[in-house]
């Protein structure tokens, strides 16, 4: 077994156990390998040990990386999802290539994917990022704001709204990470109760990485985001 496998192996099982403790069905909660600064042999290895969906926070690297791991393995049929941060004259290539994407904080980011999302693929998957914490680096809109965000994304076409992606400040404390995670499990709540027609497919909470899963899992993510827990640790080029 790889060391790819063997550490996605370890992350299922936290997975488990999380569920477990949490008094969840393991199955509901979805396994998102973030494979950014990882090549595409990387991603094989995840593929080749069961792993289907990926996730890329670069673009240009992620739309590469799809197009090398497609040339490799063409039977493979996995699933992209762009959960980096994206700027006006990024948004074709995100909308040509991915399956998903996480990061839409603005109704513009939205239009243009929805414009740009060839008629052929599949619509968008789209979750609203949400700065749940208020972090003064991070994206997303803020909790206020979150629903009339969803309804307007909701109405354009060739996007389906799923659910909010958060990426919370760390905090290094279980019980600390479970108070930021709640919050974000009930807006999600908040909004999914609303039962509208353009959130028929609102049933995605993207929430918890390597570090603080456990937490995330104990308050209802539904898709955890796990990078250096099954591809290592990342080096960056120099700036």
């Amino acid at each position: 077994m790889t060391t790819i496998a063997n550490n996605l192996q370890q992350v299922l099982g936290r997975m488990q156990h999380a569920c477990a403790a949490a008094g969840r069905v393991p199955g509901t909660v979805g396994l998102l390998a973030v494979s950014k600064t990882f090549g595409a042999d990387a991603v094989l290895q995840a593929a080749n040990a069961g792993q289907r969906a990926f996730g890329e926070n670069y673009i240009q690297e992620g739309v590469d990386k799809i197009a090398a791991v497609r040339a490799a393995a063409p039977a493979l049929a996995l699933q992209w999802h762009c959960i980096g941060p994206i700027q006006s004259n990024k948004t074709r290539p995100v909308a040509e290539h991915f399956d998903w994407v996480h990061t839409v904080d603005r109704l513009k980011i939205a239009e243009r994917l929805s414009a740009q999302r060839p008629g052929h693929l599949a619509a968008l998957q789209v979750c609203v990022q949400v700065n749940i914490d208020g972090g003064a680096t991070k994206s997303g809109v803020a909790p206020a704001e979150a629903l009339e965000l969803v309804r307007a994304v909701a109405k354009l076409p060739r996007l389906v709204v799923r659910g909010l992606m958060c990426i919370p400040d760390h905090a290094p404390e279980f019980e600390a990470q479970l108070a930021i995670h709640m919050r974000a499990k009930a807006l999600f709540d908040q909004i999914s109760a609303l039962q509208e027609p353009g959130l028929a497919q609102f049933d995605t909470l993207s929430l918890g990485m390597t570090a603080d899963l456990e937490a995330a899992i104990q308050a209802g993510s539904t898709l955890v985001r796990v990078g250096t827990g099954i591809f290592g640790g990342r080096s960056y080029p120099a700036a």
